[in-house]
């Protein structure tokens, strides 16, 4: 059946905005993005390691995983894999060995709003998977599906080109416009946090927390 391929590639947004989140956590993102909801119930299945990169986009049929393996002859490194395969938990859409070509084309990472299998090898590495479920079920290979198109993952619009980052909190998601903004609010936030806690440590704590 037929795939779609909206693009080959996207436009990413400048490295250094990337690498400006890397070690921003997502709660305080997802405070700065006015606390909507992001992508809801995927967990991590990696070992450990953050997750930050562009989105590189897939809407899959439930249980099948042709598409995948399409957009995995074109990603590359920067490319944060998501799929949209309808929240369906009945049959895996990637394991062991499509863990390991993500990683050989460079790709940073996956986010599948549908189930994985071969857990075991996700969580001996640090490669990051955040994905709904584990079942041993494997997928259908018949299509159809879409490449580079918006997507939604947990309730989540995901478009092409997106930042994505992820951590044991979870995974949330925004447009690069707009980000080097929301950079900034981010690093003023954790600075804020940061001198709260020292505050506590110090018994200097006036319960300013409850009132940001």
């Amino acid at each position: 059946m037929t795939i779609t391929i909206a693009a080959n590639s996207v436009p990413k947004p400048p490295a250094d905005i990337i690498e400006g989140f890397r070690n921003a956590p997502t709660s305080i993102i997802s405070d700065n993005l006015g606390r909507l909801p992001g992508a809801v119930g995927l967990k991590p299945y990696h070992r450990s390691g953050r997750l930050i990169g562009a989105a590189f986009t897939v809407r899959t049929r439930p249980g099948d995983n042709l598409t995948i393996h399409r957009a995995l002859e074109l990603v590359g490194p920067g490319d944060v894999i998501v799929v949209d395969g309808g929240g369906d938990e009945t049959r895996a859409l990637v394991g062991e060995i499509m863990k390991n070509i993500a990683q050989w084309r460079k790709a940073e990472g996956y986010v599948i709003d549908g189930a994985i299998r071969d857990v075991a090898a996700f969580a001996g590495d640090d490669f990051p998977c955040f994905a709904r479920a584990v079942i041993h079920r494997g997928p259908y290979k018949n299509g159809p599906g879409e490449i580079n198109v918006p997507v939604t993952i947990g309730g989540s619009v995901i478009s092409p080109g997106d930042i994505v980052v992820g951590d044991e909190d979870g995974v949330v998601s925004f447009p690069a416009a707009g980000a080097a903004a929301l950079l900034e609010a981010v690093r003023l936030q954790i600075k804020r946090e940061d001198d709260t806690l020292k505050a506590i440590r110090e018994g200097r704590y006036q319960g300013s927390y409850g009132k940001s």
